[in-house]
This record gives structure tokens, C-alpha cells and sequence, in this order.
């Protein structure tokens, strides 16, 4: 039995949505203690209860401690079987979290499958739909994943409601990833979301990040959406490379001038474009998993995050390769030895 301390490091979900991917994957059993000990509301919430039941009934698994608000789970991997699941959160809890918890156990099985979840799909402190349709998946599908991504529904906190639907084909096995040129900048261009609320929100967070990276009016998207799903506002900013597609995010939120939102998504990218790394932060946390799998590769990392350490620390647990982070000229050099 393999003993995780979910206090570690970030002390976050990842670790807990980490652990229950590389169990299945690798059969091996474990149990967790002091689960997001470092949050405001520590122990399970919706969206990780919901991927514990999840990788649960993909392998035929069982749970120990799969409630709400709890901070302890024993979790035992069973036979992971192919199928179509349909997961529901209940709350604007992250679909994508949900999804990147199975996905990995998925691209192993004998038979294509198909993941159907509802909730959240554009949320603070999750990568948005976007950012896995855009950046995430298309390096999975250069380690040889086949992966398919459709967004029905958006779904913004705290309503929720969104919807989305990934059909994953295994293949022969992922393939290792080298990842340290971004290449050039084939294309750059903002969007911003909205739905139930005015228009000129919109246009003010477009019209900022336009002036900041000094960017066209062709490149500055207005998306209205259904009141129906709303209310809601994200701005996404993405920049395509030859080598990598990397995606920044705003979000608005009662009391934040939509100027504030533009601006932040802006210096976000901006920063990135500033840097040599290709990686971005947050795009670094999420490569490890499919990199352990592959069983090596590398990459080059703007950041050194809490998140990318503590991912780190959980595949070594589970796996016989070892996470090197190593400084690179003005850069993170990440390796799995």
C-alpha cells in the first residue's frame, strides 16, 4: 500500500486526481491522508469526490473514505474496462479535472471509450476547455494518443451546467516527448466569452489585450453564448507556435472591472512571449503524467511550480522513474530518468 500525504508540497487536489490515475495505471493500491490540507475547504469536494468515484468505476475499483469532506481515502485499483461513462458533478465543479483524472487509465484499456461529464468547463484554478482541446491534447496526440474533445455545453461558476465529451482510442502506447523549442509564432488571437451579461464586458476585456500585445482587430474575438448558460465571462488568450499552442485565461467575477480581466490574461501572456521556455506553468503540472507513462522525455518549463513538485513526487511514488527539475538558463529543464 502506497501512503500519500496529500499535505505535501501544494497540497492540493492534483495530488489526490494524480495518485488515482497512476493507481490504476500501474495496479497498485493506496491510501491518502490530510487531502487538500492546504485549502480554504480542505478534504473532498464535489469535483474530487466525483473523479474518485470515476476512477472507481472504470476499474471496478474500491473507495474507502468517498464522501464529501473527507480528508482520508483508501483507494484499490480493480480491471480497468472500456465503455461509455457519463459522470455527472452536481455543481460548476471542473469537468476537465474530472477527465484528466480517467483519461490517463483510458488511453491503457483493450477498447475505444467514450466520457460524457457534466459541470464546470471554464473555472478559476482549472485548465478551461480550451486550454485541453488547444494545448493539452494535441502534444498527447504527438506522443501517439488518440483523443477526441467536443465542448457541448459551456458551463461557468457557480451555475454550472456545462457539458463535455472526449472519445479516446488506445493505440500502441504513448510515445516519449521531447519538448524544447516553441518554434515560430504561427498564430495569435484572443476570445471572449459571455453569456447573460452586456456585451460591452466583452469588448472592454478585448479592447485592453488588444492594446497590451499591440494586436489587430482580427485577432480579438467577441463570443456571445446563451443567456441560458450564463451568467459568465472568461477571456481566453491563445498563442499557436510551431512546436506547442499555449492558452491564457480571465476570468470575470462580481466585482472585477472587465479591464482588470483583460489586463491580467495580457501580462500572462506576455510574460510567457518574454521567457524561451515553451512550456508555460501551468501546461508543465499537466505533461508529467503522459511523460511517466511514456516511460521518459523532457521538456523545457518557464516555471518551476508547487503544483509541477508535487506531481513529481507523486509519480515517483508510484513509478521507477525519476522527476529531475533542474535550472536552464533562465528556464526549468524537466526529465524523466
Amino acid at each position: 500500500m502506497i501512503e500519500i500525504d496529500g499535505s505535501d508540497g501544494e497540497g492540493g487536489g492534483q495530488i489526490l486526481r494524480s495518485s488515482l490515475s497512476l493507481s490504476i495505471c500501474t495496479g497498485q493500491p493506496f491510501h491518502i491522508a490530510n487531502i487538500r490540507a492546504n485549502r480554504e475547504q480542505p478534504g473532498l469536494m464535489h469535483q474530487h469526490l466525483t473523479a474518485v468515484k470515476a476512477a472507481a468505476e472504470i476499474c471496478a475499483g474500491e473507495a474507502q473514505g468517498a464522501e464529501l469532506g473527507s480528508r482520508a481515502l483508501t483507494f484499490r485499483p480493480g480491471r480497468l474496462a472500456a465503455g461509455d461513462y457519463s459522470f455527472a458533478i452536481g455543481t460548476a465543479g471542473s469537468c476537465t479535472l474530472v477527465l484528466q483524472t480517467v483519461l490517463p487509465a483510458l488511453l491503457t484499456a483493450a477498447a475505444e471509450s467514450s466520457v460524457h461529464i457534466t459541470g464546470g468547463t471554464h473555472n478559476r484554478a482549472s485548465p478551461p476547455f480550451d486550454f485541453l482541446s488547444r494545448s493539452f491534447l494535441p502534444l498527447l496526440a504527438r506522443m501517439g494518443a488518440q483523443v477526441e474533445l467536443e465542448l457541448l455545453r459551456h458551463g461557468f461558476y457557480p451555475r454550472g451546467g456545462g457539458e463535455i465529451r472526449a472519445r479516446i482510442r488506445p493505440g500502441a502506447g504513448l510515445t516519449p516527448l521531447s519538448l524544447t523549442s516553441r518554434g515560430r509564432l504561427v498564430s495569435a488571437q484572443a476570445e471572449a466569452y459571455v453569456a447573460a451579461l452586456p456585451l460591452h464586458v466583452a469588448q472592454r476585456e478585448l479592447s485592453v489585450i488588444g492594446r497590451e500585445m499591440g494586436w489587430t482587430p482580427e485577432q480579438l474575438h467577441l463570443r456571445a453564448l446563451p443567456n441560458h448558460v450564463g451568467p459568465g465571462n472568461a477571456v481566453t488568450i491563445t498563442l499557436a507556435h510551431e512546436h506547442v499552442t499555449e492558452v491564457f485565461t480571465g476570468f470575470g467575477e462580481k466585482g472585477v472591472r472587465a479591464e482588470v480581466v483583460g489586463e491580467r490574461a495580457a501580462a500572462e501572456a506576455r510574460r510567457y512571449l518574454a521567457a524561451s521556455a515553451p512550456v508555460g506553468e501551468h501546461l508543465a503540472d499537466q505533461l508529467l503524467l503522459p511523460l511517466a507513462l511514456a516511460g521518459g522525455g523532457e521538456f523545457l518549463a518557464a516555471a518551476a511550480s508547487p503544483h509541477l513538485h508535487s506531481n513529481a513526487a507523486v509519480v515517483e511514488r508510484f513509478t521507477d522513474r525519476r522527476v529531475s527539475i533542474r535550472a536552464h538558463d533562465g528556464s526549468f529543464r524537466v526529465a524523466l530518468e
